[in-house]
């Protein structure tokens, strides 16, 4: 069965003095949910476990960011996180750190439903 996106959210987030990709990244994808209040699973009475949820971490240094500990932060579907080159690190030369800045996008996906439901 073909699945079909239903949602696009994007989000930033930072860690500003620990230099922590995670951390940036975590705030990155609370962002982005906090942008939306979605009513149609409730609406349909579609089951959230029906629902993958795919998000893309951009950081400077992806491997720094732990997928499964960001994964663990969404509150339903079936989460996938990868972590790809992006976002920005903005370099303090006089005190010898950089600030982090993380940008996510999330993407939900539900299976067609086309022909489950009929307008009346």
């Amino acid at each position: 069965m073909s699945e079909k996106r239903i949602i696009l959210e994007m989000g930033t987030g930072n860690d500003l003095y620990g230099q922590d990709y995670t951390k940036a990244a975590r705030r990155a994808v609370q962002d982005a949910l906090h942008h939306s209040s979605i009513t149609l699973f409730s609406k349909l009475g579609i089951d959230h476990s029906e629902m993958r949820v795919s998000v893309t971490i951009g950081v400077q240094d992806p491997e720094q960011v732990d997928c499964g500990l960001v994964a663990s932060d969404l509150p339903r579907g079936r989460a996938e996180v990868r972590a790809v080159k992006g976002g920005l690190e903005v370099v303090d030369e006089e005190a010898g750190t950089r600030h982090v800045v993380a940008t996510a996008a999330i993407e939900a996906f539900l299976p067609g439903l086309s022909g489950k439901y009929v307008r009346s």
